[in-house]
């Protein structure tokens, strides 16, 4: 169900990486038709993230709010993941473990929190991360640094 909003959101704000590289702009990171995994337990957060998404051309997939089913999904065979968004606290447990299935599987993804780097594995820290509250263009220039393969 698409619900939409009566804001506007900015216009993408392109970001530079490795040497320039502007990817507002960029042929070869494209959004539209992407298949998204959203694991966000907040209700108000996963309609606004599908919302944006869907406003990217993205499909939603779940939203995903326990990190047991998210691994079952992640890991089904039959799951066709382009690149995914994971809340870092999702129901008083961290998605660590989905971050390490879907990058076992070569899956980009991005992690978002409300917190700081403090919160964040290690391991991760390097992922492009989504600070909430967002905006719309700092959605999309974080999911165009992933599906770069950008860190």
């Amino acid at each position: 169900m698409n619900k939409h909003h009566s804001g506007q959101f900015d216009p993408p704000t392109p970001i530079a990486l490795h040497g320039g590289s502007d990817l507002g702009d960029s042929p070869t990171v494209r959004l539209a038709g992407c298949r998204v995994l959203v694991v966000e337990d907040e209700a108000l957060v996963s309609m606004l993230l599908e919302d944006m998404l869907d406003d990217l051309g993205c499909r939603v997939l779940g939203p995903m709010t326990r990190v047991r089913e998210s691994l079952a999904f992640v890991t089904d065979p039959a799951t066709d993941i382009d690149v995914a968004i994971l809340d870092v606290n999702v129901a008083g447990e961290l998605s660590f473990p989905i971050a390490a299935a879907l990058d076992a599987q070569g899956v980009p993804f991005v992690l978002a929190t409300g917190y700081d780097d403090a919160g964040i594995d290690e391991r991760w820290r390097d992922r492009p991360i989504l600070r909430k509250p967002f905006l719309a263009s700092e959605l999309e220039a974080m999911l165009k640094r992933a599906l770069a393969g950008c860190r």
